[in-house]
């Protein structure tokens, strides 16, 4: 038998996970990292025996290999990648790898915001409802290494549209849209369309056997549908329109959550969510619609939707001082997470933003800034555009560049009754490792004050 070679570009939570599993099913693997590998992930590859390299890629090491799976914060354009392609060697995604190994259901979770939420929560649901379910794709542990590992029956997969970008054959049994808006178009050329075609991927390879659960307020979404066949059984959820057959609705401060013609709904006031904000509302909905798909019990699904935590660094309040309210919103890394967390807020705003900024149109937000913020703390090293974008409705803009004095500046300007909201807009990488970098640096700032 032939021996495949498998080569795996990036040595973080998927590569390595990538790598066990692809060592376990009989493949010659080989890691390749072109920045330095974290500790904890370099054990796991010495104690597995898999050869890797680190700081470095070795083009004769990679161009040999029959298969190639690429961390998704590769872009497609580098030249590596564009080597790999023009020698016809496939380049897939580690969940497009994973999904060949196991017959779990697969229920994945896509959208411009709110996808860890609703992930987080549909795995909750599924949990409590005593479901043997493993948490896999952006968050949780590798998608690869639970399969390698782990029996599980279920799975829920947060994915970005750079993992549906590396899947081809990978089948979701759920899949989720939340929602379509502007983001990471530096990654598709500036072009919102082949942003849209990417987070609809997710219902690739779809039938009638599977389900697409979708947001049928979101215009992207619905003119996409109208032109494009969508084979799986679709089911919509709104918070403007009722829906007729299966879905999920809301009417005043009323849900109701209907599957199957024969059941009764399952209704629930919006105050009894332990999820507040219209955001919420929806993510709710995308979470409960999956739960009764996979027949768990109404009253799980309640309950579930009472006692959620919320996710770290997600509209995450972090302290009252003196009054002041700060929230870590560190996760909002686009315009839109940033409108929702902004048109969430009753209080008055000192607004914490700013970053690597990933061709953003500030214009979306002119309308809540002017009517909520009373100044802004930039944290980032060029801040040009944002104060450019606000100077003519916001009179106080401060800049600074770590989150102390971030944190600092705020307190100063706040007055009891405001919110300190840190919801950057933007990326991390100009000033942080990551957002929960930035999110763990602000919540000590706070508490140090």
């Amino acid at each position: 038998m032939v021996v495949k070679r498998l080569v795996i570009l990036g040595s973080g939570e998927s590569g390595v996970g990538t790598a066990i599993l692809a060592k376990q099913k009989g493949f010659d693997v080989f890691v390749s990292d072109k920045s330095l590998i974290k500790e904890k992930y370099k054990k796991q590859l010495i104690e597995e025996n898999i050869l890797y390299e680190e700081g470095v890629h070795t083009e004769e090491f990679i161009l040999n290999a029959d298969e190639v799976v690429k961390s998704p914060g590769i872009p497609d354009k580098v030249e590596l990648v564009q080597k790999l392609r023009a020698k016809s060697i496939p380049v897939i995604s580690e969940i497009e790898f994973a999904g060949r190994y196991t017959n779990a259901k697969k229920i994945c979770i896509t959208g411009s915001n709110g996808k860890t939420t609703t992930t987080m929560l549909t795995y909750h649901i599924l949990k409590k409802a005593g479901y043997n379910v493993g948490l896999g794709g952006n968050v949780g542990k590798s998608f690869a290494l639970q399969v390698a590992r782990e029996n599980f029956d279920y799975y829920v997969l947060e994915l970005s549209s750079f993992q549906l970008d590396g899947m081809f054959d990978f089948t979701a049994d759920i899949a989720v849209l939340l929602n379509i808006t502007p983001d990471h178009l530096d990654r598709y050329d500036y072009k919102f369309e082949n942003y849209v075609a990417s987070k609809f991927r997710i219902t690739q390879n779809q039938s009638k056997q599977n389900y697409f659960v979708y947001n049928i307020d979101d215009v992207t979404i619905t003119n996409y549908m109208s032109n494009h066949k969508i084979n799986a059984t679709a089911i919509p959820f709104s918070i403007k329109q009722p829906i007729d057959g299966d879905g999920a609705f809301l009417n005043e401060n009323q849900i109701t959550l209907n599957y199957k013609p024969n059941q009764n709904p399952l209704i629930m006031t919006i105050e009894e969510l332990a999820l507040q904000g219209k955001h919420n509302v929806y993510n709710s909905m995308a979470a409960s619609m999956t739960a009764r798909i996979v027949d768990v019990r109404k009253e799980i699904i309640r309950e579930s939707l009472q006692d959620f935590q919320n996710v770290e660094h997600r509209l995450e309040f972090v302290a009252s001082i003196n009054g002041i309210e700060f929230i870590n919103d560190s996760k909002a890394t686009n315009v839109n997470s940033t409108w929702y967390a902004l048109e969430s807020m009753e209080k008055p705003v000192v607004w914490i933003c700013g970053g690597q900024d990933k061709g953003n149109d500030y214009n979306e937000l002119l309308e809540l800034v002017k009517g909520r913020v009373k100044a802004i703390v930039c944290l980032g090293k060029d801040n040009k555009k944002i104060i450019a974008a606000f100077k003519d409705v916001v009179d106080i803009i401060v800049e600074t560049d770590n989150a102390s004095d971030a944190v600092a500046a705020s307190y100063k300007i706040g007055k009891k009754g405001d919110v300190v909201l840190l919801s950057p807009a933007c990326a991390s990488f100009d000033l942080f490792q990551n957002y929960e970098d930035r999110g763990m640096q602000f919540k000590g700032a706070v508490r140090s004050l």
